[in-house]
Order: structure tokens, then sequence, then C-alpha cells
């Protein structure tokens, strides 16, 4: 089993220099890892270049444009480095953020359950991240239904048959009910092996995470997402995960700014219908239990 990283990469130099080492010390290392440099300003590149010597399977692909359009940018800055390789030649590729510390153990791991599991199509671990304050070690409030953000672990095949991920906020919540949709699990997991920390320091830009609100806001909006669920979600994030109310206020504010506006959703009604159904039986019997009851409706109508 092959698998490939590709990692999009802009002025991470505070952060990558961790996760370059917590991939060379993999059990199970990627036969390639692409890293994008999206027009990097400071010492990204040169860190790097550091570890080539050590980590022969790096691939420096330079983007230098560098234009980071919120939301989508990331993902237009990971579809150069897809290009730049034949992904036919590999098993499964991960979109992998380079501000992570991933313990050793954790791509053998989802190697391991996904040759488990046929139909699992997206996998990954559960984020942590280091309180500003106390330094405690504390949960991104990841659900178990789907792959995060930042390490979205994928089998190719899966990969292909969704389409590949949306260049437009919202896609990281998106392209795991496109998954469900053509027959395949997402999930993500909370097992020692697989908890990673998030070396972006959370809370260190009050600026930059209500704009990272008003996004979540509008990628509900964006992935079709039920106005009573968004909502009741909204509100238990707000006793959860900081900043509590002014946070949620923000979220809500993008979600309706997107719907006043009219913008598009991603997908067309049917698929929008899907996604609905099961946020509304999550909210009956948890998003664990709503996911797989999604999964094997599909597989049914889909005759896998």
């Amino acid at each position: 089993m092959t698998y490939i990283l590709i990692s999009p990469c802009k002025n991470e130099g505070a952060f990558i220099e961790k996760t370059l080492i917590s991939i060379r010390d993999q059990s199970v290392p990627p036969v390639q890892w692409v890293i994008v440099d999206d027009g990097s300003t400071d010492d990204s590149v040169q860190i790097i270049e550091k570890y080539l010597p050590d980590m022969p399977y790096i691939k420096v692909v330079n983007r230098p444009q560098g234009d980071r359009r919120v939301g989508g940018g990331v993902i237009e800055a990971f579809n150069t480095g897809l290009a730049a390789v034949d992904v036919t030649d590999y098993d499964y590729l991960c979109k992998l953020d380079v501000d992570l510390d991933l313990p050793p153990r954790y791509f053998e791991t989802l190697l391991d359950r996904m040759a488990a599991d046929p139909r699992l199509g997206t996998a990954s671990g559960k984020a942590y991240y280091m309180h500003p304050t106390t330094n405690e070690r504390k949960s991104e409030l990841c659900g178990d239904e789907a792959s995060v953000g930042m390490t979205k672990f994928y089998r190719r095949t899966c990969f292909e048959e969704i389409g590949g991920f949306v260049a437009e906020v919202g896609w990281d919540g998106y392209d795991c009910h496109r998954a469900r949709w053509f027959g395949w699990r997402a999930v993500s997991w909370n097992d020692p092996e697989l908890q990673f920390i998030h070396l972006r320091p959370m809370g260190s830009s009050q600026k930059s995470i209500y704009r990272g609100r008003i996004r979540h806001g509008k990628g509900q909006f964006h992935l079709g997402a039920h106005p009573l669920f968004f909502m009741l979600s909204s509100l238990y994030r707000s006793v959860r995960q900081r900043p509590y109310v002014t946070g949620t206020l923000f979220s809500i504010y993008g979600y309706m700014k997107a719907w006043l506006q009219g913008e598009k959703r991603f997908g067309d009604r049917d698929i929008t219908a899907f996604i609905r159904a099961y946020q509304m039986r999550a909210l009956r019997s948890g998003k664990a239990e709503a996911a797989e009851w999604a999964f094997q409706q599909r597989r049914d109508a889909l005759g896998l």
C-alpha cells in the first residue's frame, strides 16, 4: 500500500520543521511528499531544503503567484501539487497541512484501517492544540463522521469518484458528505496513535478567528446545511469553543450573509436533500449514527 502527501505551504516557517520531523519519523513513510511553496516570503523553503538529504521523497513545487484566495486558495495550491504527479501511481493520497505534529504510527494506523474496510473512503485522527494561556492540551472538537481538513487521508479511488475538493469555503465538510453520497465511509478516530497537535495557536489573532467564524458560516450555507441544524450546532459550539458567544454570532452572520446574497450551494437539490436528511437525523441520534445511516442508504441505492 503506497501513499502520497500533498502539502500547500505559505509562510509556515514557524511550524514546518516539526511537521518535517514528524513525517521523517513515521513508521511507514510516504512514497512521495509534494510540498507546494505558495509564494512564501519567510524561511519555509530554506527549512525544507535542510531536510532534503534525509527525505529524498520530498518534491518542492513552486507556485510563485501565491494568491491565497480565502477558502479556495489552499485547494488551488493543493491542486497544483496534484497536477505535478501521476496520482494513479498511489493507492492513497493525503492533503496534509504543514503546521502539524503527528505521532510516529499515524499513517501506518490509517493504512491498516483502510485495508480492513474496503468502503472506507477518507479518514483521519483528531486534532488537538495547546491552550495559549494554560498550555493544556485541548481538543478541536472534531466529529467522528468526517476526516479533518488539516489531514485528509483518502483512498485514491474515492477521491477520484467525488471529483476532488471544491475550491471554495466549506470544502472540508462537503467532501465527506459527497463521499457518503457515492457510498463511501468518512471517519475520524480519537485513538492515542491518531491524536496530533495542531501547532498554529488558536486564539493568537482575534481578527483572524472572527473572519474564520464568518467563513465557517458561509461554508455551512454553501454545503447545504439545514438552518435548524446550523443554528443548534452553532449554539453547541458557543459553550465549548473560544471565543464563545461572539464567535458564534460571527458564524451565524456568515451563514445569513451568504443566504441573503443568494450565494450558490455546492451541490444540486438531491445531494442537498441528502445532507439535510443526515443532519436532521443527527439531531435525533447523533452524527456518528446518522453518518452510518446515510452511508447505508446510499450503498443500498447504488447497489454496492
